[in-house]
């Protein structure tokens, strides 16, 4: 029967034992009221269901007091229904113990007093719960715990960059990597580490409306995250439903669009009140910015970087930017340390002669007297004094001074760019063009449109591409004949659709309407039912249409995109690519084929379009092909190439048959084209490269994690195996590597991530990859992370009773065998934030006692217990326990002891390690600062901070009894 609720006694949370000793402070008639003091919180009851346990020491306990120290318990008197302990203290002198002066951060001893009750469990959650505290310790000593358990291939310069960036508190940088090499896996990855090791727990990402859903089920099909999408409508129906003011803080995870924060002021400023750790931005060259004018998006954006600690800007490629756009991204991640345009400038042309020195420190040329100089000038560590010493080094030297470079690289440590010259695995791209001649339909509508119109500019020079959407627009209501009619591109996309049925093939056109008339005109004649996609269908839409596309099995052969499907979205699966037109603009030519042209992709990349012959197509396509290369390789100098030239080849878009002015574009831009690349090879542009990826710790950071995965694997399965037994789920098998579970009829715990329905799941990534219906169950994911926390935050297993053959031993022998956790007490003052398991993770503790109190730990082991152990009677055990209930009592207080030992050395580790870490790491950055403005000073003050806090969090650290284990020989 439970106690009598009184004011001043002393009650423990049954949900949350972090909270420590509760203290009755209110009792009404169908309420009691408690105060946490260990944590500052307060929680109000129902009196006849308050999941609380009372705090109730026997002879023989030890006690500790909110001074500090410890005591014995002799006796317990109650009075009122307030207990006194009568108490022996640590220097010998007796003294009585009011319960309330008891230390707010004692928790009982749930085990024993289970054990005592007669509650014991089965003995298999027992082992589980040992497994668990054990796998536990393991994952927090893991260096790339929430890196490698995501659903993403093991790519090494995604690995280096998510591991440099997480790490970091606060970390503020651009990731602008080229097309395909996956900026959002980056940035995924970044987020999943910074919130698993409890670095962030608030993030806002803002991204184009067009990409919403994308990032919305990329997040949470390959990283498990699962973000609030934020609009008008939900904004309106979560005020109404939660009764909160701010929308933004009814989740932890938002995501929300760039267009919704400006189009709603109101909700812009909410969003600043959001109190996020990290903000992520994507397409961030989109925010226009200039000396002179700055736009209404990039202020959006400044405003949220201002208030928030982390920042994640994700961007075309620098050069594409412009200088000024580039400066632009970096002033807002640190407006303090990029203030100035010109300074910029001027501090940016400096870099080449450390380019040079890199480049010849690589072996890419032969130092000579200015690699020599330039070195004694970024480098006060070079001690040789001639050319030839310098090409003398070994390569360890070399990588070592290269390491110092880098190291002090002017925006090496905010900007990571890599390209597809330095990152190997990308496919190979060819085009096919086909002539087809020019419609008397389309010669006469661009015709009437020039003799009428200005055609210089560039919006107009695009229907020039598109001849179709001219042809309509001339004369919106005369009758004309639908262009599908007689537009000899239909004829031939039907053809060149018959001749590839076994492959998927994406067509991209630049107007919406275009590709809806295409869908129509395939229906009708040939039956076939496209995917459609464009920027008039609602998200969730777009999203159907490209998995509709996606399936292999019942899936579309072909995807009809207009030009919004060429940003943002991945269609790796497939490797054919028709463009029923051309885009103006180079970036977005690079847009259309970097949707399938992306790492990992295995095919090569097989563009094809039809051309009408003598009109703007041809010219664009001669320019794109002979001009710049643009369809067989990425150029990242295209977009300031066409800038340079863009009236000249506008021009030559409206005089298609100048076949001299045509010849002398292509050329100036070929010239123009091998000049700008050249430009682009030296200085800032390498030393990123090299600072983006260095090789040798990205190969290693590759192979540790490649390594690991078979081993990690099987400890996953075996893991789980036990879970779904204790548990009891129904397993089944799917297919190779592959499971399905469903509830059991007897399972009465609610197993994580499983409802009603069935489950399919793999511990493979291989499957996992190609399987991306199935969950990719690994050390991170929900299912994992569940089952642990629900087996150490419940008391199932921390009781157990098991019989042994006596062998060679005497029988009616007892052994205790008790499992301790040693760890921070999470919800101490300053523990919040601090990352503690980093320093001390919760270690667990296993003392094996024999009645005489000797350690036999190490001659009779967990595993040769377990494979000995047999189940007794639940009458049996209660006379057992009843028997030796002297004995076990003693024993207890013997191993709380010999943990305690065992702890205080575990401390005292902890202690001098994590100050070596952050003394080291605080000194490191205080040595880069002095060369590299870019180290923060708020990164050193945290690390100081850090030092601080520790000292009082690791007082706070207890050895906690979780498990229990009687042992009998018969």
């Amino acid at each position: 029967m439970r106690d009598e609720f009184a004011v001043g006694q002393r009650w423990v949370s049954d949900a949350d034992s972090q909270m420590g000793l509760g203290v009755i402070v209110g009792i009404e008639h169908r309420t009691v009221s408690v105060i946490f003091p260990a944590v500052g919180e307060s929680r109000i009851y129902a009196k006849h269901n308050a999941p609380l346990i009372r705090a109730r020491f026997a002879t023989g306990d030890t006690i500790t007091l909110q001074d500090g120290g410890t005591a014995l318990v002799q006796e317990a008197l109650e009075t009122g229904g307030v207990i006194m302990y009568q108490c022996v203290k640590d220097d010998g002198v007796a003294t009585d113990v009011d319960e309330i002066d008891l230390s707010h951060f004692l928790q009982l001893n749930r085990a024993a007093d289970r054990l005592f009750y007669g509650q014991i469990d089965q003995d298999k959650w027992f082992r589980l719960r040992y497994n668990t505290l054990k796998l536990r310790d393991r994952l927090a000593n893991t260096p790339l715990y929430g890196l490698t358990g995501c659903r993403v291939s093991l790519i090494p310069h995604q690995l280096y960059i998510a591991r440099e960036v997480a790490s970091r508190y606060a970390p503020r940088v651009l990731l602008a990597d080229e097309v395909g090499l996956g900026k959002t896996i980056e940035a995924g990855l970044i987020l999943h580490y910074q919130l698993i090791t409890e670095r962030a727990k608030r993030v806002l990402i803002v991204v184009p409306e067009s990409l919403l859903h994308q990032w919305l089920v990329e997040m949470l099909r390959r990283f498990n995250l699962s973000f609030s999408l934020l609009d008008e409508e939900r904004c309106q129906s979560l005020e109404q439903s939660s009764g909160q003011d701010n929308p933004f803080h009814t989740s932890q995870l938002v995501l929300c669009s760039l267009d919704f924060l400006l189009e709603q002021p109101a909700r812009h400023a909410q969003a600043l009140e959001g109190g996020w750790d990290l903000l992520v931005v994507d397409e961030a060259h989109h925010l226009s910015w200039s000396p002179d004018e700055v736009s209404n998006e990039y202020l959006a954006i400044e405003s949220l970087a201002q208030k928030t600690n982390g920042l994640l800007l994700l961007t075309a490629t620098p050069e594409q930017l412009g200088r000024s756009g580039h400066f632009a991204r970096l002033r807002l991640l640190d407006a303090h340390r990029f203030p100035d345009y010109e300074m910029f400038v001027k501090e940016e042309e400096k870099y080449a002669p450390v380019a040079n020195a890199v480049e010849a420190l690589f072996g890419a040329t032969v130092a000579d007297g200015d690699t020599l100089q330039t070195l004694r000038q970024f480098d006060q560590k070079i001690e040789y004094q001639s050319v030839a010493e310098l090409n003398e080094l070994t390569e360890t030297q070399r990588l070592e001074i290269i390491e110092r470079l880098l190291d002090r690289h002017g925006t090496g440590r905010v900007l990571f760019r890599n390209t597809r010259a330095s990152i190997a695995g990308f496919p190979e791209r060819t085009v096919t063009s086909f002539e087809l001649t020019m419609p008397e339909a389309y010669t006469n509508s661009l015709a009437a449109f020039a003799m009428g119109s200005v055609w210089e500019t560039q919006s107009n020079a695009q229907v020039f591409l598109s001849p179709e959407l001219l042809y309509q627009a001339l004369d919106e209501n005369e009758e004309l004949t639908p262009w599908t009619c007689f537009d000899p591109r239909i004829d031939w996309l039907e053809q060149t659709l018959k001749e590839n049925r076994a492959h998927k093939i994406l067509i991209i056109a630049a107007s919406a309407y275009t590709a809806l008339d295409i869908a129509e005109v395939l229906r009708v004649r040939s039956g076939l039912h496209a995917a459609v996609f464009h920027e008039h269908m609602s998200l969730v839409e777009r999203d159907r249409a490209a998995a509709f596309f996606a399936d292999a099995q019942s899936g579309s052969q072909v995807l009809i995109c207009s030009e919004i499907g060429s940003e943002g979205r991945n269609f790796q699966f497939a490797h054919h690519l028709i463009m029923f037109d051309l885009p103006l603009n180079p970036d977005l030519l690079e847009q259309r084929i970097g949707r399938l042209d992306r790492i990992g992709q295995t095919q090569t990349i097989k563009i094809m379009l039809p051309v009408l012959a003598d009109s703007a197509q041809a010219v664009m396509f001669r320019w794109y092909n002979q001009g710049l290369n643009a369809f067989n390789r990425i150029c990242p100098a295209a977009q300031s190439v066409f800038e340079s030239v863009k009236q000249d080849l506008i021009k030559a878009l409206h005089q298609p048959h100048d076949e001299s002015a045509l010849d002398k574009l292509v050329e100036q831009t070929s010239i123009r084209h091998k000049e700008l690349n050249e430009v682009l090879s030296k200085g800032r542009d390498r030393l990123l490269e090299y600072n983006s990826c260095r090789a040798q710790k990205a190969q290693q950071l590759f192979e540790q994690a490649d390594s690991n995965q078979a081993k990690n694997e099987q400890i996953i399965a075996g893991y789980l195996d036990q879970a779904y037994d204790c548990f009891g789920v129904n397993v089944e098998p799917h297919s190779q590597r592959a499971l399905i579970l469903e509830p059991g009829e007897h399972m009465h715990i609610p197993f994580p991530s499983l409802n009603k329905d069935a489950m399919t799941l793999t511990y493979s990534r291989e499957v996992a990859l190609a399987n991306e219906d199935m969950q990719f169950v690994t050390f991170e994911h929900p299912i994992m992370t569940g089952v642990m926390e629900a087996v150490t935050s419940c008391e199932n297993g921390n009781t157990s009773l098991v019989s042994l053959k006596a062998g060679n031993r005497n029988a009616g022998q007892l052994f205790l065998e008790t499992l301790f956790v040693f760890s921070v007490f999470q919800t101490a003052p300053g523990a919040s934030g601090l990352q503690t398991n980093r320093y001390l993770p919760p270690t667990v503790i296993r003392l094996l006692l024999n009645e005489k109190g000797l350690e036999m730990g190490q001659k009779l082991t967990f595993d040769m217990i377990n494979k000995a152990a047999k189940p007794t009677s639940r009458d049996l055990s209660l006379k057992i326990i009843k028997l030796k209930q002297t004995a076990i009592r003693k024993l207890l207080s013997q191993s709380q002891q010999l943990a305690q030992n065992s702890a205080a050395n575990v401390l005292k580790n902890a202690r001098a390690s994590s100050s070596k870490l952050l003394q080291g790491e605080v000194e490191r950055l205080q040595s880069l600062q002095a060369v590299n403005e870019n180290v923060r000073a708020d990164e050193i003050a945290h690390l100081q901070q850090q030092l601080v806090d520790l000292e009082a969090i690791f007082d706070a650290a207890r050895v906690r009894l979780d498990a229990v284990r009687i042992i009998v020989t018969n």
